[in-house]
């Protein structure tokens, strides 16, 4: 699990993230995705992306959750799965996680 904050919008950052997880991965989607858009301004969007790793045997997903609620855009990840059939995922859940990170590091604030 991680939370971070970056300089770009939420669409954008959305879009850099997809772009990361589906380019050039023959195992990766997105399941779902969900858009919500406040009344009082600012937007969130949720994305589940799955991807199959073949070193845990198991298909992990990454819920990404962005959105633009404290006036910068806030990026929050959870992956899970990866239990497989061997006890372990053998960093594979920390990997996808960093995979979220690395789309979008030239843009992280403090």
């Amino acid at each position: 699990m991680s939370t971070f904050f970056v300089s770009i919008g939420v669409e954008e950052a959305i879009k850099l993230i997809n772009e990361r997880i589906l380019s050039g991965s023959t195992t990766g989607e997105c399941i779902n995705s969900y858009k919500l858009d406040s009344p009082h301004g600012g937007t969130c969007i949720v994305r589940v992306y799955e991807k199959y790793y073949f070193r845990a045997y198991a298909r992990l997903t990454a819920t990404v959750t962005v959105d633009d609620f404290e006036g910068k855009t806030r990026v929050h990840t959870v992956v899970g799965g990866g239990a497989g059939m061997i006890r372990g995922d053998f960093g594979a859940s920390s990997s996808f996680s960093n995979t979220v990170y690395e789309a979008l590091s030239q843009y992280i604030i403090l």
